[in-house]
């Protein structure tokens, strides 16, 4: 039995594997089967990632191997390094609070999360291949931990520190845009516009997030208040031996009854409208730290643009002093102009593939966010229908005791 269900005590959850397309190159993922490993301040979640694919660098349908948090960590921040324009699909943040990280409901949040992170990796076009990627769903767990322990660079910094990056990132991007600060930076209307779509699709998402949070908690409050008052109306019924007493049972039952109807509302907002919600204020920060790469790649362009100006400068006085450090200046120059384009290269690709993200990300979240608001609203009839009905029912018997 996982956690999940240990926490609950309610009964097997029907987990499975997707099923993959007979036809056609295809690789699919299923993040299944949380398991608490360990005890203490050690403890921690293990996950069931199984793997269907039929693409030949994966040598076999099927792969079945046990992750943990940290590798779906390990796998964002790789790709990140090495795919410079692409908007990386996020994790979702780790609790900071310790008596949640073993709850039910947080464990079965991450699950799910880290289920759609992996699954928008393994179905982009650009990251699908990546032998990151087929590390992370191929090889075993020591494998793994040596992978994660053997990092060099960004790789090798702690959890904190890796936060603390993605903060400088967000931070820049936040001062370049309000104007805070003057770097050498892009100023083509494109450019903007993506700019300003994305800080004021945070704002608008985040709100909306919020306000997602609390309809749950007013389900969650209105729910427990039904059934206090179930209870309470019940044993006043229990006092009346009449019509009376029994009609105040029925509403007493009643009241329990649509306590638990609002109870598994406040779960439905909470997995199918709140946490996409959130989960699409993350992918907006992840495309602003692209958009801080974009930028790094840009300034660099220039720097290297600005030194080459001045090493000519210094070639045309070597010239006219016929100095013996002509041919040594000369040589760096030519280094000078190579790395400058290279960097030129490499900002225009960035550029490249943020346009094409873009259109990507928009249409995904149309799917996406026009099913949470379709959950959001179909979840809501029924909800109001079912308390319609029952206290529909009840209006004969309380005439009835009235008159």
């Amino acid at each position: 039995m996982n956690v999940a269900q240990q926490e609950s005590g309610s009964g097997p959850l029907v987990q499975s594997p997707r099923s993959p397309p007979s036809q056609s190159p295809y690789i699919t993922v299923s993040v299944l089967d949380p398991a608490k490993m360990g005890n203490g301040v050690q403890a921690y979640i293990s996950y069931k990632v199984i793997t269907r694919t039929n693409f030949p660098e994966y040598d076999g349908p099927e792969k079945i191997v046990i992750r943990r948090y940290s590798d779906f960590v390990w796998l964002r921040d790789r790709l990140f390094e090495k795919y410079k324009g692409v908007f990386i699909p996020p994790v979702p943040e780790k609790s900071t609070v310790e008596k949640f990280r073993f709850s039910a409901e947080f464990i079965e949040m991450r699950r799910k999360a880290l289920d759609v992170f992996v699954n928008r990796v393994a179905s982009h076009q650009e990251l699908q291949h990546s032998e990151d990627l087929r590390i992370f769903l191929t090889v075993d767990e020591q494998t793994m931990e040596r992978a994660r322990s053997q990092e060099t660079g960004i790789f090798k910094k702690k959890p904190s520190d890796l936060m603390q990056i993605f903060k400088d990132v967000q931070s820049r991007v936040s001062d370049v845009v309000l104007g805070k600060e003057k770097p050498v930076e892009e100023s083509s209307p494109e450019y903007e516009k993506l700019k300003n779509y994305v800080f004021q699709l945070e704002d608008h998402l985040a709100e909306a997030q919020k306000h997602a949070y609390r309809l749950v908690k007013r389900h969650r409050e209105l729910g427990q208040s039904l059934s206090d008052f179930g209870k309470a109306v019940k044993l006043l019924g229990e006092c009346e031996g009449n019509a009376l007493g029994k009609a105040f049972s029925e509403l007493g039952a009643k009241s329990e009854i649509l306590s638990i109807h609002l109870q598994k509302e406040a779960q439905n907002l909470l997995m199918n409208f709140e946490e996409p919600l959130k989960d699409y204020v993350r992918s907006v920060q992840s495309i602003k730290a692209t958009i801080a790469e974009r930028a790094n790649a840009f300034r660099h362009h220039c720097e290297l643009a600005e030194a080459i100006k001045f090493k000519e400068i210094d070639m045309n006085k070597l010239r006219l002093t016929r100095s013996e450090k002509l041919y040594d200046a000369e040589h760096e120059y030519e280094e000078l102009k190579a790395e400058g384009a290279e960097a030129w290269r490499r900002f225009e690709k960035i550029v490249k593939l943020m346009n094409e993200e873009i259109v990507r990300f928009q249409e995904q979240k149309t799917v996406d966010l026009g099913l949470a608001f379709h959950e959001f609203a179909m979840g809501q009839a029924q909800l109001a229908n079912s308390i319609a009905n029952a206290w529909r029912s009840l209006l004969p018997k309380l005439e009835a005791c009235s008159s």
